[in-house]
């Protein structure tokens, strides 16, 4: 397990339901609950577990906009915004600081490819550019290696995923949400085939708008419904290293390793950009297969499967309903994969020689919701009215939230939209559109 997030005590059940539940309480469902709460609208979070106890608090910290997927740098940019005000919104600490990002070329004709992304960012005044070997060493300091240049986008940002969704919710609660945790999810109910309720362990909340943003747990609830959300889950591991204070504060990401200084002093600490995918072979992995054919093709020469508990477990859940899957199991607490792991920290220290020393305090994994396409569904369901999905952000979900969150926000509402939602519609794996995966770099 990472650094624990601190428990939000639970509200008293309410009686007279809300005008909006939200099925999650991770950095999107939370964002939410604080954007619909701020403008009045009652809204009730519905956590299984604790409010961001999965992949919220387990991610790299990054916010940013480098290397995104084009269609969602409209996203990613709004959302940056809301980052850098966040602190004064909530009147708390998320640990967000505009650090910068890099991306490390090792030889020119890596930079050169790197290079081509910023043909998506052209719109985007967010600053990204090329640098070059003594710009770089700029940024580097205790670096004993030398690069070829990077990618850099100084407006990016880091915030602390342990800290910062814990504060957002309390935040939300201030404005006037109900947060309910360790309060599972049964079922909806309907009425003219039309949302009007929320089944949960503790008692039915009648509702008329219904937002699902469960993260990996998103397809398993989507299907006990009756919806076909192609999801799958992707194993990310990482560590934290102890406090080293001559170090970068830049984001970095090598072929061989990512690194997010910390606000505690350590590193956290992940894969490279050439670094395998580790994934779990899964029956949905079969099934959602069609789907998900352009994705692998793209990351074959990365990806490596595994055949390991996780396929009998998902079995298991596949033959057992909504009830009996969270009966047994509230929080997805994968184990981390430590030979990637270890192989990344021997990097490390190898490029930052003044990191020897420093010990690893902890190594935790996390499990990361995909589609087929690496952009994240945030849409209404047009058979279901009153129903909203948020989920599939694909490991961006962190950076993207307080405007992903919103978004979903002005859907639920009808108000003018954020950014055109159209990229994240629920309906293009159905209405027959081309799913094409352009992920960034």
């Amino acid at each position: 397990m990472p650094i624990l997030v601190q428990p939000i005590p639970t509200d008293r059940f309410p009686k007279n339901g809300a005008d909006v539940v939200i099925v999650g309480g991770g950095i999107i469902g939370v964002s939410a609950a604080l954007t619909l709460a701020e403008r009045g609208i009652s809204v009730v979070l519905l956590e299984k577990g604790e409010v961001a106890a999965e992949q919220s608090s387990r991610n790299w910290g990054w916010c940013r906009q480098q290397g995104r997927d084009p269609r969602e740098l409209p996203l990613i940019t709004e959302s940056l915004k809301r980052w850098r005000l966040m602190d004064k919104r909530i009147n708390s600490r998320t640990g967000f600081n505009q650090c910068g990002t890099l991306y490390l070329a090792d030889s020119e004709k890596s930079l050169e490819k790197q290079s081509q992304w910023l043909e998506f960012a052209k719109p985007f005044p967010i600053g990204a550019k090329v640098i070059r070997t003594k710009a770089v060493e700029a940024l580097l300091p205790g670096c004993a290696r030398k690069w070829e240049g990077a990618l850099y986008c100084e407006s990016d940002g880091r915030a602390e995923p342990f800290m910062a969704v814990p504060e957002m919710a309390k935040a939300a609660r201030a404005a006037g949400a109900t947060i309910l945790t360790q309060t599972a999810v049964y079922g909806l109910e309907t009425e003219g085939g039309k949302i009007s309720g929320v089944v949960t362990e503790k008692g039915t909340l009648r509702t008329s708008s219904v937002l699902i943003a469960a993260g990996a747990w998103s397809r398993l609830f989507c299907r006990a419904h009756d919806l076909r959300l192609p999801q799958l889950k992707v194993r990310s591991s990482v560590l934290r290293t102890g406090s080293f204070s001559n170090g970068p504060t830049t984001s970095i990401s090598t072929p061989e390793y990512s690194i997010r200084y910390r606000t505690d002093g350590g590193y956290t600490v992940a894969d490279g950009a050439r670094s395998k995918i580790y994934f779990d072979l899964t029956p949905d992995a079969f099934r959602l297969l069609p789907q998900f054919r352009k994705l692998a093709w793209m990351v074959r020469a990365h990806i490596s499967m595994r055949l390991g508990d996780r396929f009998s477990i998902e079995w298991q859940e596949n033959r057992q309903n909504l009830l009996n899957v969270l009966a047994g199991n509230r929080v997805l607490d994968p184990k981390p994969l430590t030979t990637p792991l270890n192989k990344a920290h021997r990097a490390l220290i190898r490029d930052f020689p003044g990191l020897t020393n420093i010990p690893i305090q902890e190594q935790w994994a996390g499990m990361i919701d995909v589609t087929p396409d690496a952009v994240p569904v945030i849409s209404g369901v047009d058979h279901r009215p009153g129903l909203f999905i948020a989920t599939g952000f694909s490991g961006h979900g962190f950076g993207i939230g307080p405007a992903a969150g919103e978004l979903a926000s002005d859907l639920i509402t009808n108000q003018h939209p954020l950014v055109d939602p159209s990229p994240f519609r629920f309906s293009r794996f159905s209405d027959g559109s081309e799913i094409d995966p352009i992920v960034g770099i």
